[in-house]
């Protein structure tokens, strides 16, 4: 079974960063793409960044140039640096992967204050 474990997220002031970590489980890690989503309350679930098997990347156009996403294949684990947070950035933030079945993880809230 695949299990997808959000952590980092906490309260930060605007102008801070964060980094989010995403640990997989029950899955062959390195052939499959990972991306971080977030929802915000009352807001639809989004794409935050994504990364391929073989590092590609792809971002939403809100975080260009201040997230950054990665991925260890040796630890089965996908980051998101997050830099220069503003507070429209807080949202429960999703780790997922598709493997021919989506799956999520819990999620890790990020809020960013003002």
């Amino acid at each position: 079974q695949v299990q997808l474990v959000e952590s980092g997220g906490g309260l930060v002031q605007a102008g801070g960063s964060l980094r989010l970590s995403c640990a997989a489980s029950g899955m062959i890690f390195s052939i499959n793409a990972m991306g971080w989503y977030r929802q915000a309350p009352g807001k639809q679930r989004e794409l935050v960044a994504r990364i391929t098997n073989d590092g590609s990347t792809n971002y939403a156009d809100s975080v260009k140039g201040r997230f950054t996403i990665s991925r260890d294949n040796a630890k089965n684990t996908v980051y998101l640096q997050m830099n220069s947070l503003k507070p429209e950035d807080t949202a429960v933030y999703y780790c997922h992967t598709y493997t021919g079945v989506n799956y999520w993880g819990k999620g890790t809230l990020v809020t960013v204050s003002s």
